[in-house]
């Protein structure tokens, strides 16, 4: 049987952690690249036996999880989160998926929770992310925000979901919101691109009627609702924010002023 490595990226996780890596205790080792935890995540990585790797920068999440990836040293790669688990059934299935050497990677479906609900629609269900691949195969992409895992050869679909406990209450719906407006603008102002106020109400309003209505939002209840206000807002702060770095750019004395 090939060997296998769990890699994930970590900063402050220590409410997600155990029960993350306990889902991944299979593996052959676990990979943990952490970003200067100061609540126990260290403490909970050891407890599992796995390697840790600390860095004092913050590079954007494909980078350091391109870092996790450099430091494994299995034959296949399983990249998970903090705030996901892996079932029984799921782990069989990847070991199946390996055994067969049918394919050099494999999407996982993901079952997403909002604040009270697992959601089926929204564009949350059918959520495949590419997850596993053969370790000389796989690269992460640059992306500060929204980063991809990278495969070359054949990709194939795992039917097991993992569990995803994306935003168990509305202070984490927050924090995520500010955090990936912040690094989405980022990064496409550094790529050139401008925005106004125009533009970040139009994809505000867009993103909204994207997720609630054309995804189907409206069959996920309250929650469905909520999630289409939730992402209208960070879709609408991303370009806010945008356009601010852009006129800060065009007028460096802005900031002082």
């Amino acid at each position: 049987m090939p060997s296998v490595s769990a890699i994930l990226i970590t900063h402050n996780e220590a409410a997600n952690l155990r029960d993350c890596l306990a889902s991944v205790a299979w593996c052959d080792e676990i990979v943990i690249v952490d970003n200067g935890s100061t609540d126990g995540t260290h403490a909970i990585a050891e407890e599992f036996g796995a390697r840790l790797i600390i860095t004092p920068d913050w590079p954007g999440f494909g980078p350091q999880k391109q870092r996790a990836l450099a430091a494994a040293t299995g034959d296949w790669i399983f990249s998970i989160d903090a705030d996901e688990r892996l079932t029984e059934a799921g782990t069989a299935e990847i070991r199946a998926a390996i055994a067969s050497g049918t394919h050099a990677g494999y999407a996982v479906p993901r079952s997403s929770l909002f604040v009270s609900r697992f959601m089926r629609h929204s564009g949350w269900t059918p959520d495949y992310v590419l997850r596993l691949a053969r370790r000389d195969a796989a690269k992460f992409s640059d992306h500060l925000v929204h980063e991809r895992l990278l495969v070359a050869g054949s990709l194939g679909q795992l039917r097991t979901p993992l569990v995803h406990l994306s935003y168990p209450d509305f202070e984490s719906v927050l924090v995520k919101l500010n955090r990936y407006s912040s690094a989405g603008a980022r990064e496409a102002h550094a790529r050139g691109k401008r925005a106004s106020l125009a533009s970040a109400i139009g994809h505000g309003a867009w993103t909204f009627f994207r997720t609630y209505v054309l995804k189907r939002g409206f069959l996920d209840g309250a929650e469905g609702l909520m999630l289409a206000i939730s992402n209208a807002e960070a879709s609408y702060y991303k370009y806010v924010k945008l356009r601010e770095l852009g006129r800060r750019s065009e007028n460096p004395t802005e900031r002082s002023s």
